[in-house]
This record gives C-alpha cells, sequence and structure tokens, in this order.
C-alpha cells in the first residue's frame, strides 16, 4: 500500500513517528517519507539515524497553514502525531494547547483538502472520551474535526480517519521511564498517584502496526480503537521495583482515576470487531450512508449493546506483573 508511495508525518520527531518511519523503511519501498515538526535538533538527530534517500525533512509548525500546505503538495499518506500531550501543562498553558491541538488540526485537514491527499489518520487518545482535563477537551475537539473534514472535500478523493488508544509503555511522558529513572538513582520509595488508578496499555509497535492496519480499513469518519490490556499503576510500579514501598501524592492537575476509549454515550453507534472497536460518526457523509460495520478489508463487526463502555477499570484484560514486565521488555526491544 506504501510502496512507491509519499508519506508526511506531523510532529514526525517524537516517539510515534520514529517508530512508523523505522517499520515504514523495512517492510515498505516508500518513494518519499516526510518528517515535519518544529525542533531542528531533534530533526538533525534523526537524520542521522534515518538518513535513506527517501527521506525528507521539513521544518514547520502545524499552527502556521501556508507552510503545512507547501509540505504536503504531492503527498499521498498524512499521520498527524502533532500535539501538546502533558495534562498539566495543557492545564497551566491552555491556549498554548488549543493553538497546537485544534487549530493545528484544521491546518492539517485544510492542508490535506487543498493538496489531494488520499487518506489522513489522526492520533487521539482515551483522555478525548468524556475529557475532564483540556488536553482531552482539545483533542476531542481534534477529533470532530477530522470526521467532519470528510464533508468537507467535495469531489477530491481525501479521506479522514482518527485512531484512538491508551498510554504507551515507553513514551515520552509515560510513567515507565520516570519510574527507572528513580530506580537506577537509588530511590527509597515510588510515586503512586492513587493505589486504585487503572490505565489502557499498549506497547508503540503495536501502535504503529494499528496505523498502519487501519490506513486500509478506513472508510472515512472512523474512530478506531483497539482492544488492549490494562494494568493497575500500582502493579507496574511494585513490577518494576518490588522491594520499594508507595507514596502516595495524589492526582495531577486534570488527571483521571480510570479512563475511557469507547464512552457509553456512543453505544448507539460503536461497532465491535475482533481485535478493535470502531466508532461511527453521528453526523451523515455527504457521499450517503457508508456501511461501518464492514471494513476495507472486509472484516465485519457488530454493533455494540447500547450502554457499552470500554473502560481501564471494567476492562476484561488486565496484566499480572509478570506479564507488565515482559511488556516493558517488548517495549524497549
Amino acid at each position: 500500500m506504501f510502496d512507491n508511495q509519499v508519506i508526511l508525518i506531523t510532529g514526525g520527531t517524537g516517539s510515534f513517528g520514529q517508530r512508523y518511519t523505522e517499520t515504514l523503511l523495512k517492510h515498505y519501498k516508500p518513494k518519499k517519507i516526510i518528517i515535519f515538526s518544529r525542533d531542528e535538533l531533534k530533526q538533525s538527530e534523526m537524520q542521522q539515524q534515518f538518513d535513506q534517500p527517501c527521506m525528507r525533512y521539513f521544518i514547520g509548525d502545524v499552527r502556521d497553514r501556508e507552510r503545512l500546505s507547501r509540505a504536503m503538495y504531492g503527498v499521498d499518506y498524512v499521520i498527524h502525531a502533532a500535539a501538546l500531550k502533558q495534562v498539566p501543562a495543557a492545564e497551566y498553558n491552555p491556549i498554548e494547547c488549543i493553538r497546537t491541538n485544534v487549530d493545528g488540526a484544521e491546518n492539517v485537514v485544510f492542508a490535506a483538502i487543498d493538496n489531494r491527499v488520499k487518506r489522513v489518520i489522526a492520533l487521539s487518545t482515551d483522555k478525548a472520551a468524556n475529557p475532564i482535563n483540556l488536553y482531552g477537551a482539545t483533542k476531542l475537539c481534534s477529533d470532530k474535526l477530522f470526521v467532519a473534514g470528510n464533508n468537507m472535500t467535495g469531489d477530491r478523493p481525501t479521506r479522514f480517519a482518527v485512531v484512538r488508544y491508551g498510554n504507551v509503555v515507553g513514551s515520552r511522558g509515560s510513567v515507565v521511564p520516570l519510574f527507572q529513572k528513580l530506580i537506577n538513582q537509588g530511590a527509597t520509595e515510588l510515586p503512586i498517584t492513587d493505589s486504585h488508578m487503572t490505565r489502557f496499555w499498549i506497547t508503540l509497535q503495536q501502535g504503529v502496526d494499528f496505523v498502519l492496519n487501519n490506513f486500509a480499513r478506513m472508510r472515512g469518519g472512523e474512530i478506531f480503537v483497539p482492544k488492549i490490556p490494562s494494568i493497575r499503576i500500582s502493579d507496574l510500579a511494585t513490577a518494576m521495583a518490588p522491594s520499594l514501598p508507595h507514596k502516595i501524592i495524589g492526582i495531577r492537575p486534570g488527571e483521571k482515576l480510570h479512563e475511557v476509549m469507547c464512552p457509553a454515550d456512543d453505544s448507539y453507534h460503536t461497532f465491535e470487531f475482533d481485535d478493535h472497536f470502531v466508532i461511527a460518526p453521528t453526523i451523515r457523509m455527504y457521499d450517503g450512508k457508508r456501511n461501518y460495520a464492514q471494513n476495507g478489508l472486509g472484516e465485519q463487526g457488530e454493533q455494540v449493546p447500547v450502554g457499552f463502555e470500554y473502560n481501564s477499570e471494567k476492562n476484561p484484560e488486565f496484566l499480572t506483573q509478570e506479564q507488565i514486565r515482559q511488556f516493558n521488555m517488548m517495549a524497549y526491544s
């Protein structure tokens, strides 16, 4: 699907962008991979790792529509990974978060349509479901913009979809590197926000593979949600340092005790597949009714029961401490 194609990744110097680039180069023969981001140092460092002839590095900010539109000229596929992601930072810097996560999403939509990009997938977060913090609220707005983008294309081929998943093991901002740093420094205890806190858990490679598959699955307008396990943060701390006690420090500004990826209010238009869920758009697509119960790969889904909610606390699959250790090893392999 990506052979001889041009792919652009916004925020491409981040954890996801780098692993996505590595995966594309390993399994496909893209014509061009464009890394679009605003940090020249990270681009320089990434260029030393990925210097294949197909690689291009484009300094720019998703807030700048003109620059983004120029970068998308001739592009076939876009992965929108650029975002301000830190929950407390967003609470204290709301305007900056809105400009990047909402205004930036709008710019991606219009730049993609103007350049006749084939397909766009935007990365979202579990925090966009029933949001209580600004980061989640901006990502919900972003999700809605990408879904609605399918009705702005007219006769152009561009289609938009969203991928929503939970905490990525070992990514920047993840608690795993923090715990490991404290352990390496000889900490006598590990800070836990709340002993009951749960999170969805996914490796970076699983997230990349899920996005790759959804380019083939998408019809336009869906929110894709993978079926992934949950963990208890207290189990994570014990798995990483069995001998260290836990210090309860309280929930951070804007933080949830548990996360939701498929809200109960969306159950009327949520479909369950073997390894994922699809939340269909609530709005009608301009080109008529699309069958979201069957995807582009021919996979068949069933509508979930009314009131169904995919919640990290009530998830049927929880990782044991040993499984958490194995997951962490996979994430860094």
